[in-house]
């Protein structure tokens, strides 16, 4: 891999797991947030164990995507949580186009093909564990 290639690589991992990093980061100082999952996962007739998967989508994840250790398992999670955040949350703005011309669902969309296109590329040469 060349050297461009791999500060790409680099750049996108920061962006991607630094962004989604605030929103666990948001979770973990406001635990009234999971409570409201709780009750959204409950209402799906999931446990309510489940929701607590949004620490490890938004707080685990994006920690090994920035260092790059197993990468391209936390581009993985993060894709599967933001699976979970559009059906729990999500699911009424799926066609819903915003007043300035964007897709509701923007920010969701980068997180969860973000996370997948990690998955697939996986880290670069610039990372704890380059795979």
């Amino acid at each position: 891999m060349n050297a461009s290639d791999a500060l790409g690589k680099l750049i996108f991992r920061l962006t991607l797991g630094g962004l989604m990093l605030f929103h666990g980061v948001y979770k973990i100082t406001n635990p009234g947030v999971v409570e409201h999952i709780k009750g959204r996962v409950v209402d799906l007739g999931l446990p309510d164990i489940v929701a607590y998967g949004v620490y490890v989508g938004e707080v685990l994840a994006p920690i090994l995507v920035i260092i790059g250790l197993f990468a391209r398992i936390g581009g993985l999670l993060i894709a599967v949580n933001m699976v979970f955040a559009i059906l729990l949350m999500h699911m009424g703005d799926l066609t819903i186009i915003t007043g300035e011309g964007g897709w509701k669902l923007e920010l969701q969309a980068f997180y969860l093909f973000g996370g997948l296109a990690l998955l697939f590329m996986g880290s670069g040469d610039f990372a704890a564990r380059p795979d």
